[in-house]
């Protein structure tokens, strides 16, 4: 039974090194998103990432405020994480 249900579990970190060498979408504690590529993490969830843009939301405006080439975030402030997302997908209100 419990050798059945291990084949189809994913584990946290097998999920992150999934998306390793791939563009991620970063939610951070704060007010802020970073979208990059992930180049490496460790097991506290610290990440590399490459070719990083971060983005400060206020109110509903979102503006970038840096472009990296590297950049590195302490696990212990990231909120979530999207694999796979080229730009960050906020949306301006509709009019």
């Amino acid at each position: 039974m419990a050798s059945a249900a291990a084949g189809s579990t994913l584990l946290p970190l097998a999920l992150v090194d999934k998306c390793t060498g791939s563009r991620i979408w970063v939610l951070m504690q704060d007010n802020r998103e970073i979208v990059g590529t992930l180049r490496g993490f460790d097991e506290y969830v610290n990440m590399v990432l490459d070719d990083a843009i971060e983005y400060v939301t206020v109110g509903t405006t979102q503006t970038e405020v840096a472009r990296l080439e590297q950049m590195l975030l302490n696990g212990c402030n990231i909120a979530a994480m999207v694999p796979g997302s080229e730009a960050s997908p906020f949306r301006e209100p509709a009019e």
